[in-house]
């Protein structure tokens, strides 16, 4: 007898629940995944224990027949492609026909579905109108993947399908399941995240004994970050919208023998991102804000990540992340959804040309936006993780006060094909109708704010808050008047946004780090090195050796003249002006481990900025070092030039406001009722 045999679909399908569910939410995903697919605008979603106990999805989508509903428990059975070719023009959330059988091989499941039917109704007078009547609904009912019962029933069209005592015939599984409280948190993560993917979706979360969630329908993507995340996170979004036109690069096409008479060879088409990034200044010990959308299937995708992480490259300290909510929209033919069983994971066609994309359009978005990091709220921000979120209630006032606009930058970062969406576009095409304000309610005179008078109550003159155009940019650093040095480490300044206070250290990092950049880039040759008395002897481990290798040509370029000497050292004869000798052997040792431990993946881009941000460091002004006015003039005019004047390279910040109105709320003074 063989060894090979083939295995019964009882053991096929508990072998493919393994794969596709994994947890709780793992059921919730496939299930609202399906109900969308199937055009539901209302979806309830009810808990209960984690959804160890009961997981129960009720929509009002088209439902299913009594011969499709008995269909759709068989592996392998889809409505959503037909045949091979489809599989290269996936459009739905779910294709491959596994999702059903999987969960009922483990759970009990009862599933009420019905068809909703339209037909034209006749009101009097030769008018008709179509009405969505429902055929006889379909109840069935499931234990560990076997049918016990199926029978009509009177239903709205729709489906419900409940989910209970997932695992209870493989008690292996059900001891891997975490905690009650994890699992909810897993779940609500889950659904806010097709919460924020579709505004117009009426969805609810419902455990035993909370509401979790409740988004009502609203008209863009906007609002439902203003419904879900709140206010305080919405002010510290930007917008980012950019196009791309893609070229025709390994497009599938039919053998010759199966084009028709009338073939036409597919378009390339567009490339497109809009959504949200965060600034800087608001930070994630996790990824868990990060919510990332191609053709609106939630993924987890490294080159995305990756991605994001090289726009945020020397705005964010490390191990820190932000919060993003993006969208990808793109030919279906350019990302393959067929290589993951959750269907969490893609693959695109041109991985170099989206990565690059979201980079430089996420990173381009930041440069254009420069916020500026405020005073009150940078001393209490901490790097947390992702809250549980719950519903909140929406007013028109206080989401007006949050809104914002993006102009185009006016050089494209990536290249000419790469076109950058102005904020009328993106509200109206991409994020939906943004709450348009009069500028009167948004920029207000000292006289309006007062009731037209201009004094307080006491007879003092009423500050006059800055043009909104203006306090939110970095670029007027220039105009600012140093007072003086605090412990001769940090510049105070003030202008008429407020009062300022500047790390000179990080300032002046910043300013060299952008100015050795700037010259490697235009092609020059080699920086200005200083030469040593006597060469600095510093030994490496086998192990960097290679990076020594690797970097040894930029090391040069930068200034340095570095050589083997004898079998586990080098010598040192010059270093790059500016840097203290004593620092110089310490510089090159933290370069090398910090590319042996980080960076042995990275392109060579990447290892430039780092070896210009720790040459920056090492040669930047220190603290306690006393610096006159005429050197802090010098340094702020010269900070104001740089591209990002918000962060050092290496995510901290440069810069903090302490506002006007900041100053005038700690001392009890108002401009009036707004």
């Amino acid at each position: 007898m063989g060894r090979i045999r083939v295995l019964s679909d009882h053991i096929a399908n508990k072998i493919a629940a393994g794969e596709v569910v994994e947890r709780p939410a793992s059921v919730i995903k496939e299930l609202l995944e399906n109900s969308l697919d199937a055009g539901a605008t209302r979806i309830r979603i009810d808990i209960e224990a984690g959804g160890k106990k009961l997981i129960a999805i009720t929509d009002d989508g088209s439902g299913m027949s009594r011969d499709d509903a008995l269909l759709a428990f068989e592996r392998h059975a889809t409505s959503k492609i037909h045949d091979v070719d489809d599989l290269d023009h996936i459009s739905t959330l779910g294709f491959r026909g596994e999702a059903l059988p999987s969960i009922a091989s483990v759970s009990r499941l009862t599933l009420e579905t019905c068809f909703g039917v339209s037909r034209e109704r006749y009101q009097g007078e030769g008018r008709r109108e179509e009405e969505l009547a429902s055929e006889v609904g379909t109840r069935m009912e499931l234990a560990a993947g076997k049918l016990l019962r199926v029978e009509d029933a009177g239903l709205p069209p729709g489906s419900s399908i409940r989910v209970q005592d997932l695992f209870f015939n493989v008690p292996a599984r059900r001891k891997f399941l975490k905690a009650e409280q994890t699992e909810v948190s897993h779940i609500v993560g889950l659904v806010t995240q097709y919460a924020l993917a579709n505004p117009q979706l009426n969805l609810e979360l419902h455990s035993a004994t909370h509401n979790l969630l409740s988004a009502a329908p609203v008209s863009s993507h906007r609002e439902r970050v203003y419904q879900i995340l709140g206010g305080d996170t919405l002010d510290q979004l930007i917008p980012a919208a950019a196009e791309l036109s893609l070229e025709r690069t390994g497009l599938p096409e039919p053998p010759p023998w199966r084009r028709a008479a009338n073939y036409v060879s597919p378009t390339p088409g567009t490339l497109r991102l809009h959504g949200f990034v965060s600034k800087p200044e608001l930070q994630k010990l996790n990824r868990n804000s990060i919510y990332i959308f191609v053709n609106h299937r939630m993924i987890r995708d490294r080159l995305l990540q990756h991605a994001l992480t090289e726009a945020y490259r020397s705005l964010l300290p490390p191990n820190v992340f932000p919060v993003v909510l993006l969208f990808l929209e793109m030919p279906a033919a350019e990302v393959d959804a067929n290589v993951h069983p959750a269907k969490t994971e893609v693959r695109f066609r041109q991985q170099q040309v989206v990565h690059d994309f979201v980079r430089d359009s996420v990173r381009a978005a930041l440069m254009q936006s420069r916020p500026v990091p405020q005073f009150t709220r940078e001393i209490t921000a901490r790097a947390s993780a992702l809250e549980t979120v719950s519903g909140a209630s929406i007013s028109e006032a206080s989401f007006a006060a949050a809104a914002f606009t993006l102009q185009p930058p006016s050089q494209p970062a990536y290249n000419e094909r790469l076109q950058f969406t102005s904020a009328m576009q993106i509200d109206a095409n991409m994020l939906g109708n943004p709450i348009v304000l009069p500028d009167e309610n948004v920029r207000m005179t000292a006289a309006q704010i007062s009731g037209g008078n201009t004094q307080d109550p006491c007879g003092n003159d009423v500050i006059a808050p800055a043009d909104e155009g203006e306090t939110e940019t970095l670029s007027r650093l220039a105009s600012l008047k140093p007072l003086g040095q605090i412990r001769d480490s940090f510049i105070l300044a003030v202008n008429s946004e407020g009062l300022w206070i500047i790390d000179q250290h990080t300032a002046h990092e910043r300013v060299l780090f952008e100015k050795i950049v700037r010259q490697r880039n235009a092609g020059a040759l080699t920086m200005e090195g200083q030469r040593l008395l006597m060469p600095l002897i510093l030994e490496l481990a086998p192990s960097q050796w290679p990076v020594f290798a690797d970097i040894s040509g930029e090391l040069q370029h930068n200034g340095f003249e570095v050589e083997p000497f004898g079998a586990h050292t080098i010598a040192i004869k010059t270093a790059p002006a500016g840097i203290k000798s004593a620092d110089i052997e310490r510089l090159l040792s933290e370069l090398i481990d910090q590319i042996e431990r980080e960076a042995r993946a990275d392109s060579m881009e990447n290892i430039r900025a780092r070896i210009a941000a720790t040459i920056a460091c090492h040669a930047a002004i220190k603290v306690n070092m006393p610096l006159d006015i005429p050197k802090m003039e010098w340094l702020l005019v010269e900070l104001a030039r740089t591209e990002s004047p918000m962060t050092c390279p290496h995510g901290r910040p440069v810069a903090l406001r302490y506002s006007v109105q900041e100053i005038q709320k700690a001392f009890k003074r108002t401009w009036g009722k707004l």
